[in-house]
């Protein structure tokens, strides 16, 4: 299949699709619109209302041409997931029969080099989502070192984290750093590439787009968001590419997904009931034919559950990584 192919293919997408069980009538979020995968097998169940949302204006763009096909079933908004409570009550929803989301970078904005997102193809520093925002390029520019490694460690799961961030620092010295071959130039010089193993720039550009799209905290909150829309019975699928996400996922349906008593080693505490029942206790992974068609899929584990009839439990703590507005500002 072509890469144009697979492009309109969902990884997972059959799987997600069946634990998502999109019935007539039903109303669903896609969560992650990208190229309208999800949403155009959601539609071709008779009667079903589908509301598409992401941040990425092309992909809103993209989609325009089946929303005319759709019939009125399928709405678009530009916005980030996380946001998609109050999308759903400017839209009049209270609750939805289903939400699913494709959580990271999508294969088209890998693809296009003026995004910026990969270092295969050398463009513009940007690895913005959406048109706002401080760009790569910017938090490059401005993150001290002590800043630059951590979110490289932390993002990126870098062990030479500090090694990348003194250079990088004493690279934008000589010039600035605005463009993805400059960046993956200065890492591979202190990254040193081994057989068969990932490129040395991967890591630290998968933590400088996480931390630009604030990535992590938008897949808490969005989380936290379907579990408050979605109605008795209905069902959060969510495919995840690295284990960043996934255990963010994992460990958002294991809390919801069991009662919140006491510890004998901890005052007793008001119990909470699980607010989701899960449909995978363990991942589902693609298999070996999916993986030779598409080799990004290598990663990716989907993980699903039911909402029951309990309420929506707290807010979770948000975790004490770096933060986007604190480096932008200085701080």
């Amino acid at each position: 299949m072509t890469a144009a192919g697979l492009r309109h293919v969902p990884v997972l997408g059959r799987e997600a699709i069946e634990m998502l069980n999109p019935r007539d009538g039903g109303v669903y979020i896609d969560a992650t619109f990208g190229a309208g995968g999800y949403s155009r097998a959601i539609l071709a169940v008779n009667g079903t209302r589908v509301v598409g949302i992401d941040r990425d204006r092309t992909a809103i763009a993209g989609g325009f041409d089946l929303v005319d096909r759709s019939d009125g079933r399928l709405t678009l908004v530009e916005d980030r997931f996380s946001h998609l409570g109050e999308i759903c009550a400017s839209l009049g929803l209270e609750t939805v029969d289903g939400v699913v989301m494709d959580v990271g970078v999508s294969s088209m904005q890998l693809d296009e080099a003026g995004r910026g997102f990969s270092f295969r193809l050398d463009g513009p520093l940007d690895m913005r989502m959406a048109d706002s925002g401080p760009t790569a390029a910017d938090v490059v520019a401005k993150a001290s070192e002590t800043e630059l490694a951590d979110i490289i460690y932390v993002f990126g799961e870098e062990r030479h984290s500090r090694r990348v961030a003194r250079a990088i620092v004493a690279a934008r010295k000589e010039a600035p750093i605005a463009t993805t071959r400059a960046l993956a130039d200065i890492v591979s010089r202190v990254v040193r590439a081994k057989p068969n193993e990932i490129h040395p720039a991967t890591r630290t550009f998968q933590a400088l787009r996480i931390f630009v799209n604030e990535e992590l905290d938008e897949l808490q909150l969005a989380l936290e968001a379907a579990e408050r829309v979605l109605k008795s019975g209905g069902r959060l699928v969510v495919v995840s590419f690295h284990s960043l996400e996934d255990r963010i996922v994992k460990n958002f349906f294991v809390e919801r997904g069991k009662s919140g008593g006491g510890s004998r080693h901890l005052p007793q505490r008001t119990s909470v009931p699980p607010s989701f029942d899960l449909l995978t206790r363990r991942p589902l992974v693609p298999g070996e034919q999916e993986t030779a068609d598409n080799p990004r899929a290598r990663s990716a584990k989907l993980r699903a559950a039911a909402r029951t009839a309990a309420d929506a439990h707290a807010s979770a703590a948000r975790p004490s990584w770096p933060k986007l507005s604190d480096v932008m500002r200085g701080g």
